[in-house]
């Protein structure tokens, strides 16, 4: 694809080429479609899409808005105008309603995705698609149920604005409605008995959320821009940039800015949703509002009032209940690392900092709230009696931050209510008034800022925040905010994205590997960042790197649909240490690595190719006691190493990935897996990840702390997950399951710390949850197993099902060294809330002389049960089993609080649609 009919040319300078072109593959066990069919009318059409094709895209063609925005953009380019509800009837067979990067998309009035909690659907909006509204009627609806995959790109941001944005004319504030997302989390509004209905504030009757389902998603968004919307119904009803009411912790939120907005830039009503990287500039009223029982969390805000000192309120409004300050559930999000920049404002409201009232609570860590003189006040909180006792109890904390305004009204308080100022610098920790905090124009902190270094590391409050040291959204080093956002490099409405045949630059084109199909070659050491676009085939030939290490640090991104494959063993994907790796496929159209066997004539077999490597800078405990670490990873060409002190280094993302037919042997204890990572950090997002077929392990950790979400592990013909050296990552839904054929497997599970020193630090210890192993009959060098943990390595083990068959090997077993007994003693391996039932007498192995495992399992852990066969537990891939009670995962974000044990149940199918192999 490339960007095309420019709008405001002077500001572009060049296109940006992003996809390619199509023709169609086909997996035995999974079909991957890579065919392009452009349904879309062009600039005057009826509706109907070109000469015979059907126009299977939502909404209508608009020959007059196509024309007016051609004319702005000096090509032509379709408009097509969505209304009204659109539901399952409108989406495709896998409930998806895409809206595609090579249309722009106009609002006519209220669009509704789905009904409420019926005819549900999934919104997809492609990376650089542009969506606008003509008045402040025109707004988004995604209705409880439903959910929206919106996840643009730093290079090609989703950006949602208002017609006179799109073509030059003069954009303002209030131009278009704005984005709601409505959920089945809780409200206090919500009756105490029967069904919670609760009508969204500035959307049509009918609009409503709330319910009971804290971790629902209502899916994800990353780099999207909203510009210039926001519009008054009437006075305390209005549309906001984004309105989020009862929206769960499973959505995901990062890279999102609402600039311009009419009224407030984001308003959450109740709901739990958790956001990290969040801009808000140029709001006119409230930056950031919630009400009625918020209880979100949120990482790197930077919140700025117009520059120009026109219209601004306060850069967080927050209330629990005006009705009943203390109605529960009680407002009390968790917030970390922000930055209020205020202006000099001075109208029916001013520009202020922080108010709390209403009885909400607040945990904010690492905030610094500025501005000049003529800003109103920076920190108050409301004196009614709830909000002044969670003053007193702890109910609302902020630490480590620092007021730093220039108006002599850093704090404002009535005669009687607590003195803020006090409690602010004595009461709480770590907290500084200040003039001098040393900012850059743009809001980063200057090299000497007494920010930098000051900060609370929030990780260790709660595990959805990242380690930090400093105060404020930036460190300095990194702004979050370049290429994407609006006033920051991004955020331009510049075009359309049109497909286009050829290969991306960086790579070749080679002879077609169907006889169809585009092919591109990608080899040797890539030091640009790179896109592989859709309707293209990759081929890897050798080893292909991605950046040097921690040198030239490159991102490769790669499309939704995209396959690459490796003709032998000797092709394999790197990801070097500082570069990153962007693979964001989606459940309709998955990534796809795989082997040109499979590609060619659907002869798939385990060890046709390599696999993939990410290598990282987290710890290793292999790494030396001082000096730089640099571990050479087992598998790839020497130079490919990993290893460091950052535990939050970031790799990249993966989401819907599936690696199929990989795994090679150099030599004995040196293999590729399907998935290998080195020293990866918790910074790196993998979620929807199936490894099917390899020859060696699915997935090996080399130490790091990567977490993991949504991953399965079918087929392979070693171990499935294999950790070793200081690994200490997270997993929840993971499901193993081994060859239904009896052919080659070994351990679900197996596990290290360190063979010469299994007391070596950091150790092993990650922690799994709600994992489903699945044994089968292979009985050869290596029999299949369950779980085997050994060499000292420590496991945190909850919500497991681990079965199999009468042929199938033992099932639990601790390696008889003293370090991995003792570990059973002392908290280090704890395994609770968890059933085993294999069918072949050897539920538990261990030797005489070591703990009984059994005994260990049923009567020093908790919640553990023992049954006699497969069926009691699963369904196919299906937990059923009620033996015991899921582990309540209360206070860590990272996991979600399954009403289940084991990976997958029958009424939330997480594998259905994306995944190979589970027919």
């Amino acid at each position: 694809m490339e960007l095309k009919h420019l709008f405001q040319a002077s500001a572009i300078a060049a296109a940006l080429v992003l996809a390619g072109c199509g023709g169609d593959i086909n997996i035995s066990e999974g079909d991957i479609d890579n065919s392009v069919t452009n349904n879309n009318g062009s600039s005057g059409d009826s509706g109907s899409g070109d000469s015979g094709d059907t126009d299977t895209a939502p909404g209508e063609v608009s020959s007059g808005l196509s024309t007016q925005v051609s004319t702005a953009f000096g090509s032509d380019v379709t408009v097509r105008v969505l209304s009204g509800r659109l539901t399952a009837d409108d989406a495709d067979d896998s409930g998806n309603i895409t809206l595609t990067n090579d249309t722009v998309w106009a609002l006519d009035g209220a669009v509704f995705f789905g009904s409420d909690n019926a005819d549900s659907v999934n919104l997809v909006i492609e990376p650089g698609t542009t969506i606008f509204g003509r008045s402040g009627n025109d707004y988004m609806v995604v209705s409880r149920g439903s959910t929206i995959e919106a996840n643009g790109t730093a290079a090609a941001p989703v950006i949602l604005t208002s017609i006179e944005d799109v073509v030059g004319g003069d954009a303002q504030p209030g131009q278009w409605g704005g984005l709601v997302m409505l959920g089945n989390a809780p409200s206090n509004q919500c009756p105490d008995t029967g069904d919670c209905s609760l009508q969204i504030e500035g959307a049509e009757e009918g609009a409503v959320f709330g319910g009971t389902d804290d971790t629902e998603s209502s899916g994800s968004i990353s780099y999207m821009v909203i510009k210039y919307s926001g519009f008054e119904i009437a006075p305390d009803n209005e549309l906001q940039g984004l309105t989020m009411g009862g929206v769960g912790s499973g959505t995901s939120i990062d890279h999102i800015q609402v600039h311009a907005s009419s009224d407030d830039g984001i308003e959450f009503f109740g709901g739990s949703p958790q956001l990290k990287y969040v801009l808000i500039t140029g709001a006119q009223d409230d930056s950031l509002d919630w009400d009625n029982g918020f209880t979100g969390k949120i990482q790197y805000a930077f919140i700025e009032h117009a520059t120009d000192d026109s219209d601004a309120n306060r850069g967080i409004e927050a209330d629990n209940d005006g009705s009943d300050p203390a109605n529960e559930p009680q407002s009390n999000p968790m917030i970390a690392n922000m930055t209020i920049i205020g202006n000099n404002f001075d109208g029916d409201d001013d520009s202020e900092g922080v108010y709390l009232r209403e009885g909400t609570g607040a945990q904010i860590y690492n905030m610094v709230v500025t501005g000049p003189a003529g800003m109103g006040e920076c920190f108050e909180v409301e004196n009614v009696t709830e909000s002044q006792a969670n003053l007193a109890d702890g109910t609302i904390t902020i630490q480590n931050s620092v007021m730093a305004c220039r108006n002599g009204e850093n704090f404002k308080n009535d005669d009687g209510a607590v003195d803020l100022e006090d409690w602010f610098l004595n009461t709480m920790t770590g907290n500084s008034v200040s003039e001098a905090i040393a900012l850059n124009a743009d809001g980063s902190p200057t090299s000497g800022s007494p920010l930098l270094g000051a900060g609370a590391d929030a990780s260790q409050v709660d595990g959805f925040f990242d380690a930090t040291d400093y105060i404020g959204a930036l460190d300095g080093t990194t702004d979050w905010r370049e290429g994407w956002a609006f006033g920051y490099g991004g955020g331009e409405v510049t075009g359309v994205v049109e497909t286009v045949e050829g290969c991306p630059t960086g790579t070749s084109e080679i002879t077609s590997v169907d006889g169809t199909t585009t092919t591109c070659e990608l080899s040797g050491r890539i030091t640009s960042d790179l896109t592989l676009t859709e309707g293209n085939m990759y081929a890897l030939s050798g080893a292909v790197f991605i950046g040097n290490d921690n040198a030239d640090n490159t991102t490769l991104t790669i499309e939704d649909g995209v396959t690459l494959y490796g003709a032998s063993g000797n092709d394999y994907l790197v990801i070097s240490r500082g570069s990153k790796i962007d693979a964001q496929g989606t459940a309709a159209n998955p990534i796809t690595f795989t082997s040109q066997a499979d590609v060619a004539s659907d002869a798939g077999e385990p060890g046709q190719w390599g696999g993939l490597v990410m290598l990282g800078n987290a710890p290793s405990n292999q790494c030396p006691e001082s000096g730089a670490c640099s571990l050479q990873i087992e598998g790839a060409e020497e130079g490919a190493v990993f290893g460091g002190t950052d535990t939050a280094d970031n790799s990249g993302t993966i989401r819907y990935v599936r690696i199929m037919y990989s795994g090679f042997e150099i030599a004995p204890d040196n293999e590729l897996q399907g998935l290998t990572m080195g020293g990866v950090g918790s910074g790196t997002d993998i979620s929807y990840v199936q490894i099917h077929k390899s020859s060696d392990d699915g997935v090996e950790f080399f130490g790091g702390n990567v977490d993991m979400k949504y991953v399965v592990l079918t087929d392979n013909q070693d171990d499935s997950i294999d950790w070793d050296n200081g690994f200490q990552g997270r997993m929840q839904y993971v499901l193993v399951r081994q060859a239904t054929d009896n052919s080659d497997a070994n351990r679900g599970i197996e596990a290290d710390n360190d063979g010469s020193d299994p007391a070596n630090e950091p150790q092993s210890n990650p922690t799994l949850s709600n994992v489903t192993i699945i044994g089968n009959e292979f009985d050869g060098d290596d029999d299949s197993e369950g779980v085997y943990l050994r060499e000292g390595t420590g496991a945190q083990l909850s919500n497991f099902i681990v079965t199999g068959p009468a042929g199938m090997g033992e099932c639990f077993e601790i390696e008889n060294v003293n370090e991995s007994q003792a570990n059973l003693a002392d908290g280090t391996t704890t395994f609770t809330n968890s059933v085993i039932a294999c069918e072949n007498d050897e539920n538990f192995k261990f030797d005489d002389g070591a703990v009984d495992l059994e005994n260990w399992f049923l009567n020093t852990m908790t919640g553990n049960a023992v049954v006699a066969t497969q069926a009691e537990v699963v369904n196919g891939i299906y937990s059923i089993t009620d033996a015991v009670t899921p582990k309540d995962w209360t206070g860590d974000t990272f996991f979600d609080n399954a009403d289940f044990v084991g990976a997958v149940s029958e009424d939330n199918d997480w594998t259905a649609g994306w995944t190979v192999g589970l027919e």
